[in-house]
């Protein structure tokens, strides 16, 4: 069966500070990120563009049905400078811990890194270079 779209067509970080966790994230990746609140469920939107790869995504913090995990689901985030030690050199000063130095997967793939985001995710970092 030929698919008619990427499989992620959105995701939604857990988090308990949601003030703690835009700064952390707008530091890492030097991004814009807006908070809206739908009734009750506060979201910190990160920038998307429908006309590129990747799919558009979100903190969520909700006491009830969202609770931040450094298990499970790990989530790829693109590095926006080309070279993805650009952002971990930015984790640490910004609140977080680099769990996995920047790794090679394989050359024709790129490298990888895992962190710890300041709300205790564990997130992974992507860059060809």
């Amino acid at each position: 069966m030929e698919i008619k779209r990427n499989m992620v067509g959105w995701f939604e970080i857990p988090v308990v500070d949601m003030s703690r966790a835009v700064a952390f994230y707008q530091t890492v990746f030097d991004v814009e990120i807006q908070v809206v609140n739908l009734e009750g469920l506060e979201m910190g939107w990160f920038p998307w563009n429908d006309k590129l790869p990747g799919s558009p995504g979100s903190l969520v913090k909700h006491d009830e049905y969202y609770k931040p995990s450094s298990d499970g689901v790990l989530i790829y985030f693109s590095s926006q400078a080309g070279d993805l030690n650009v952002e971990l050199n930015r984790v640490e000063a910004a609140g977080g811990t680099v769990i996995m130095p920047k790794t090679l997967i394989k050359e024709d793939i790129g490298y990888m890194s895992l962190i710890i985001d300041t709300e205790g995710n564990r997130v992974a970092i992507h860059s060809i270079k």
